[in-house]
Parts: structure tokens; sequence; C-alpha cells
């Protein structure tokens, strides 16, 4: 595990919590983790159950444990059905919503795995969880534009906001506060640590890795994945450092 140093609040987040537009601030959940004596936050799973078995029990969570998901649980992998009841069914479990969740619930996909009950938990899942001075969305925000200028599809999606796609640059390069916001979607080949945000992708359905931040510790809890479930081109898998 590899330690870092978490820059001290900016002063901001310290009067204030995220607040989004009327339209998104619904799907905005706020938590509280004075009594939780672990916090970590969990990368893009795609499916990987028993990935996310080994993590879980690498983790080793207390009864008074967060796990915050960045989202995408489902697709990709072989066991979606297995990662939904994973969190789904543990009540120190949380997870943002992920454009994988969003595209079945607009019906751009519809996977064979889908049973009663998976479209109203994918839509219960709140597109944006903060605590303390940390934001978790799936894709990012963009540095140019307040919260409150985001709609739920930029924090789905965002990646690039003045760029092209994986060939960048990334917004992540230029944000600087005031919250810390960790974040999947744009795949990595090791975890982004960064003052103001944290990239947690790295990979696992594509052959890399599962990896948590532990918010307590200030450590990147890596599992490496056995099997590849899915090829990615090199060009879609950002080098890090």
């Amino acid at each position: 595990m590899a330690s870092y140093d978490r820059p001290e609040p900016h002063p901001d987040t310290m009067a204030t919590t995220p607040h989004f537009s009327d339209t998104v601030e619904p799907h905005h959940h706020r938590l509280a983790i004075d009594d939780a004596d672990d916090v970590y936050v969990v990368g893009d799973v795609h499916g990987s159950r028993s990935a996310l078995e080994s993590l879980l029990a690498t983790l080793d969570i207390g009864d008074d444990g967060i796990v915050v998901f960045v989202g995408d649980l489902v697709r990709k992998g072989p066991d979606s059905p297995g990662v939904v009841d994973l969190v789904r069914d543990d009540d120190r479990l949380l997870s943002v919503r992920g454009n994988n969740e969003q595209k079945i619930l607009r019906g751009d996909k519809t996977p064979d795995w889908l049973r009663e009950g998976d479209r109203a938990y994918f839509e219960s899942l709140p597109v944006a969880i903060s605590f303390a001075e940390c934001l978790v969305v799936h894709g990012g925000v963009d540095p140019d534009r307040p919260l409150d200028e985001h709609t739920v599809e930029d924090l789905l999606t965002m990646r690039a906001p003045n760029g092209d796609g994986y060939d960048g640059p990334f917004w992540y390069e230029t944000y600087d506060g005031p919250h810390r916001v960790f974040f999947g979607h744009t795949v990595h080949e090791a975890p982004v640590v960064a003052d103001h945000a944290v990239g947690l992708d790295t990979g696992c359905v594509y052959g890399g890795s599962l990896t948590a931040y532990d918010y307590h510790a200030d450590d990147v809890v890596t599992v490496e994945q056995s099997t590849t479930h899915e090829e990615r081109t090199d060009a879609k898998i950002v080098t890090v450092g």
C-alpha cells in the first residue's frame, strides 16, 4: 500500500457542503462519517464479483465502516447480478450511479442478466455522495463551471471537457478544489492521487486491478485481477506519472 499526504480542507469546504442545481441536488447524498471506523472509496467493479470479494476481504470492514463505490458496478464482467447483490444487501456499502447503470435506465442497454428490481435499484442510486471535504461522482467535474451548473450527465461522463476523450486534457489536471473529488469512468494504469482528485478506475475488468482508497489511513489498497474479462486498447488506458 502506498501512503499519500491528504491536503488540508479548503477554507470554502469548511464552510459548506457541495450544492448542485435544483435538478441534481435531489440525487446528492451527504454522509456523516464521524462514527465510521473505516471509510473507503472503491473504483469501477464492472461485474467482477470475485475481485470485489477479494478486495472486501482485504479491507476487513468493521460493523461501523462505510464503503462508497464510484459507480459502474455492472456490465462487461461475468457477474453483474452478484456485484449488485453484494452491494445492495450490505448497509455499509453505498454507490453512486455510473454511466453504465444510466445506460440501462435509459434503455440503451438491456442485458440478459437484468432482473426484476435491478432497474429500481439503479434509479435509487445517487449521482453524487459527499462527506467531509470529499465528493464522489462517477465521471468528474468541469473545473471551469460551478457545481450548480453541472447536469446529471456531466457528473456521470465527465472526462475531457476542453479536449477529446482519452486524448485529454483531463478535467482533473486543472481542477483545484474546493472539494476533493473521487471518480472512476476514465481507466488508468494506476490510481490517480492528487490534492483535489482521486481516480480509482484501474481497469479491473480489463485485467488490471480493483482499487480502494482508505480515507482514514491515506492509503490506496489494490487487488490484482487474474482474468481479463474484456479487451481494451492501450489508447484507452491512461498512463499515470
